[in-house]
């Protein structure tokens, strides 16, 4: 054998040992990254599905047969309530006679709040928010797994149901109602009912969901003693 032959030889022998190395590392390396990616998407999965909606409506009465949307606003927030997205806040359009046929409390709450100006203004209706509002929760929440939650949320189910049924059917059927949740501390805990802290009660959307957010969170930690570290 020439040397110039067995030179070619050695080197092919050590390339080939180099590259059997490499490439046994690249598919351990790439095992490992694929599983890792697998674990990270399945913790989002779970913390994805493990998120509350938030979500608040003023009306023009109760009555779901007759009244109509005036405003909504919502936010979503994981399991310890933290707020994971960004606001949703629409203001929808109301024609003069549907205003106009609002009772006494609401023609003097919404009127000072600004809320039957801004109504007169939008080209907002319940069509557009309900695409509008289903498009956000579909950036947040897997769909039919969150629950929506709120101050006697169950009034904003019922009309959430009837003019805006897109957004209602991505949301889980249960709701987690805060005024409920208040009625049992007023009873069984007093003192902790006492001490919540105070609304200021000024009938927009997106602030009564921020207070909702903090009298739950107050009740979290005060009764139900979670980590408020969380």
């Amino acid at each position: 054998m020439s040397i110039a032959r067995g030179v070619v030889i050695v080197f092919f022998h050590h390339i080939s040992r180099w590259l059997e190395i490499d490439l046994r590392t690249f598919y351990v390396g790439k095992y490992i990254a694929d599983h890792s990616d697998a674990n990270t998407q399945d913790m989002s999965n779970n913390q994805r599905r493990n998120r509350i909606v938030w979500i608040d409506m003023e009306m023009t009465g109760l009555v779901v047969e007759s009244d109509r949307i005036l405003e909504v606003a919502c936010l979503i927030t994981d399991e310890n309530l933290n707020i994971v997205s960004d606001e949703f806040h629409q203001v929808l359009h109301q024609s003069d006679d549907e205003l106009a046929r609002m009772n006494a409390w609401c023609q003097e709450h919404h009127t000072k709040s600004g809320l039957v100006e801004a109504s007169k203004k939008s080209q907002e209706d319940e069509r557009s928010v309900d695409k509008s509002l289903y498009n956000f929760l579909n950036k947040y929440i897997p769909k039919g797994r969150c629950p929506m939650a709120g101050n006697s949320v169950y009034m904003d189910r019922l009309f959430l149901r009837k003019y805006m049924p897109t957004s209602n059917e991505y949301m889980h059927y249960r709701i987690i109602d805060v005024s409920s949740i208040k009625e049992v501390v007023r009873r069984w805990k007093p003192e902790v009912h006492d001490a919540a802290p105070k609304k200021e009660r000024n009938h927009r959307s997106l602030d009564d969901i921020r207070e909702s957010i903090s009298e739950l969170d107050f009740y979290r930690k005060n009764v139900f003693n979670a980590n408020s570290n969380d």
